[in-house]
């Protein structure tokens, strides 16, 4: 199958998962993953109507928005703190999970007359390979950001679960979704992004309440 089609079989698994969930379609927003895509895929995906994009690495994500500027671009990745001057261009930013970087976007925001939208990474399944804040810290981070922060705001979290069996990892997009829900009470705040699943384990991500779903390799058929 080519890109259009890997395309809408996506699609046609996230209107499925959706509707094993009991949920709308439109809740689900499909962000594809571009690290391991040439310039000729990325044009191929947007040509069939996919203007939501998402990339890893700072190097590849600035070149990518200057030559795709039509699409909304979000930074994924791990952002080192001396990497925050690129930012300005990315509607959102997956992967706020410590003070320094926060204060460096805020000013670096600041500077920009800009609201930056961020969402803070969570390490619910606690493997030490991944980014993220536990579960205990996010609360307290949360609030420190809504205080000290003015330039960020928040849209909600994002997760990775480790690369295991869908049903293996459903506690952990399980329990993501609890905290997110349980934040919005405690902050007195309404978020709309909770970020989690890829291409390995989407469908449950779904199932379990995820608002954005980050895919690559069920789009281009390669290593996400």
């Amino acid at each position: 199958m080519g890109i259009r089609e890997n395309l809408a079989s996506v699609q046609a698994r996230i209107r499925e998962a959706a509707l094993r969930s009991g949920r709308a379609e439109s809740e689900i927003r499909l962000l594809g993953v571009t690290k391991y895509a040439s310039d000729d895929e990325v044009r191929e995906l947007m040509a069939a109507g996919l203007l939501l994009l998402g990339e890893n690495r700072m190097q590849s994500a600035r070149r990518r928005v200057e030559l795709f500027p039509e699409a909304e671009w979000h930074f994924i990745g791990s952002l080192q703190t001396n990497k925050v001057r690129y930012c300005r261009p990315f509607a959102l930013i997956h992967s706020l999970d410590r003070w320094p970087l926060a204060e460096a976007l805020n000013a670096r925001a600041e500077r920009w007359g800009k609201r930056q939208d961020v969402l803070i990474q969570v390490n619910v399944s606690g493997e030490q390979t991944k980014s993220g804040l536990t579960p205990e810290e996010v609360p307290g981070f949360a609030r420190r950001v809504l205080l000290e922060c003015p330039q960020l705001h928040v849209r909600g979290l994002m997760t990775m679960a480790p690369l295991a069996p869908p049903e293996e990892v459903r506690p952990v997009f399980r329990e993501t979704r609890l905290l997110y829900e349980r934040l919005q009470k405690e902050l007195g705040v309404q978020w709309d992004t909770l970020s989690m699943g890829m291409t390995n384990d989407f469908e449950v991500a779904i199932e379990e309440g995820a608002t954005l779903v980050r895919i690559g390799s069920a789009l281009f058929a390669k290593e996400e």
